[in-house]
């Protein structure tokens, strides 16, 4: 063996840009950007590839999706820009009434309480059958045969399970959990890097969706085994639930900052706290990068719109507030004039006056996809139907249980969503679909990344390798050890609680595809995970 830790990397590393000219995959996992690669150079467009790394992403990175996820994504078709929410619901007989009959005060991380619906699935068949232009069984191809036939785990998947085995170990004698431990701990462990990893129940289930183009698990015999285990086991889910479900087709939303035009997708997802912070920031000129003034700023306009969309993004038809009041000009400037030169105790405004795995394809057409898709909590629910290798999400933990909130929960309401993808144009014209997950650093990484691209000159490779800072409660910052130690004083001088954080994985993982005016791909990917750059 001339290799003895395959998570360890004492010296410090430097990847290039990658470029191409006919298509481009950008994922954090290997083998799903080759799998995409591959749909590619059968004659698929980009949507086609985006399918195939989002079917092949609970095979290859089970630590962070499922076929019980859901999914948001962007794409950029033949000169146009289209949105997709594939979120789901909480199911009908969920309520905060419920949880506290069953002894709870707050909605748990785990087990068969926190599942929503799962939209992941819906939202791949509605992209294909509007975009696609391979069958969907050579689509999903490569996802199947990976499951059948197993691949070898990467060294941050392979943290991610050893962390999840200590997580989900506890729940070892619940009923409910033991499809988990069937799937996913079937040596009675975690899986080392470079060890084969198979699921033949995921290939099945993989299979079946691709056969019935997604009806076996909506309105079939899968979602008919779904509703069986979640009566058994005294779950919410239930067949109707399922059946009844439809992702929702959405307008992005934008601003413009500095001369580029920034699009999130609009609430019940927090793309819009990106938004409003650009709308806030948008008012200086940044000339560097690395200075405790541009920190500074930074950190206050993320924590000021932070604490807006928390109190007030939920299902759009219970907001209180409309996405045009939080990205008003006015309201910007009132939320800018707070930010002085020391740190504040950011509190939530009135603009009314009187709120995972990422990826990104591209192909020679110019089509582009920005797609993000997420169990929530790593493996998620722990949930995991026996036979079907379907692990369910746990996002009804995002709801709030406060029955007066605008996102408390409620039977059939989608909750406030962490996962979002992005998209860059500039002068009508697809720049950049990018993306960087992990929960709540999602936002404020786009932030960051957006102005690494626009202010500071960086290349798509730089601005994913800059130092990050997370927001993360109150004057608390976390920032990478790569912070310079002088900008770490001086902040702390403003007032800020700085926490130096050495695990570079809780500050988000994430991809980036810009196109230049030739047409030219410039990929980059994240050196806090194994992500990987297929292209042709």
């Amino acid at each position: 063996m001339l290799h003895s830790d395959a998570q360890d990397y004492p010296y410090t590393s430097k990847r290039n840009v990658v470029y191409a000219k006919n298509g481009m995959v950008c994922v954090g996992n290997p083998t799903a950007a080759s799998a995409g690669l591959q749909t590619l150079l059968k004659g698929g467009n980009a949507v086609d590839a985006a399918i195939t790394v989002a079917a092949m992403q609970p095979v290859v990175e089970p630590t962070g999706n499922g076929l019980g996820s859901d999914c948001f994504a962007i794409v950029w078709y033949k000169g146009k820009m289209y949105g997709i929410n594939g979120s789901g619901p909480a199911p009908k007989l969920a309520s905060i009434q419920a949880l506290k009959e069953r002894g709870y005060d707050t909605i748990p991380s785990y087990g068969v309480e926190p599942i929503n619906v799962p939209g992941a699935v819906g939202a791949w068949m509605a992209l294909h059958e509007r975009f696609g232009s391979l069958d969907l069984m050579t689509v999903m191809e490569p996802a199947i045969r990976y499951a059948e036939e197993g691949y070898p785990v990467s060294p941050n998947i392979s943290r991610l399970w050893e962390e999840a085995e200590g997580i989900y170990t506890k729940f070892k004698a619940r009923p409910e959990f033991q499809g988990w431990f069937d799937t996913f701990l079937p040596q009675g462990r975690y899986y080392r890097p470079g060890e084969v990893f198979a699921s033949k129940d995921l290939a099945r289930t993989l299979r079946r969706i691709a056969e019935t183009k997604g009806e076996d698990f909506y309105r079939g015999e899968l979602s008919k085994t779904v509703d069986a285990f979640m009566k058994k086991h005294n779950g919410f889910l239930r067949y109707e639930d399922l059946a009844a479900y439809t992702p929702e087709w959405v307008e992005p939303i934008s601003v413009n900052y500095h001369g580029y035009d920034i699009w999130e997708l609009p609430p019940n997802g927090h793309g819009i706290t990106v938004l409003m912070a650009l709308n806030i920031l948008k008012a200086w000129n940044f000339t560097e990068r690395d200075t405790v003034e541009t920190m500074h700023r930074q950190i206050e306009a993320m924590k000021l719109s932070f604490v807006d969309t928390k109190e007030y993004v939920a299902e759009p038809s219970h907001m209180k507030v409309t996405v045009e009041e939080l990205l008003s000009e006015r309201y910007a400037a009132d939320r800018r004039a707070l930010i002085g030169t020391e740190a504040i105790e950011p509190v939530v405004g009135d603009p009314q006056y009187s709120s995972t795995v990422y990826f990104s394809v591209a192909d020679k057409d110019g089509n582009m996809v920005s797609f993000i898709q997420s169990n929530y909590r790593g493996f998620g629910s722990g949930i995991v139907v026996p036979g079907t290798g379907i692990s369910f999400n746990d996002r009804a933990e995002n709801f709030s249980f406060d029955e007066s909130h605008p996102n408390a929960l409620v039977g059939g309401k989608r909750p406030y969503h962490t996962i979002i993808p992005a998209f860059l144009t500039k002068d009508g014209e697809a720049v950049a679909s990018f993306g960087i997950m992990g929960g709540f650093m999602q936002p404020q990484a786009h932030v960051q990344v957006a102005m690494n691209l626009i202010d500071f000159g960086l290349n798509p490779q730089q601005a994913l390798d800059a130092p990050r800072w997370q927001w993360i409660g109150g004057k608390r910052v976390e920032v990478e050890q790569e912070t310079p130690n002088h900008i770490i004083r001086l902040l702390q001088r403003r007032g800020h609680e700085i926490i130096v954080q050495p695990d570079p994985y809780h500050m988000g993982r994430g991809q980036i595809i810009v196109r230049d005016k030739n047409g030219i791909l410039c990929g980059a990917t994240e050196k806090r995970t194994d992500g990987q750059i297929a292209s042709y």
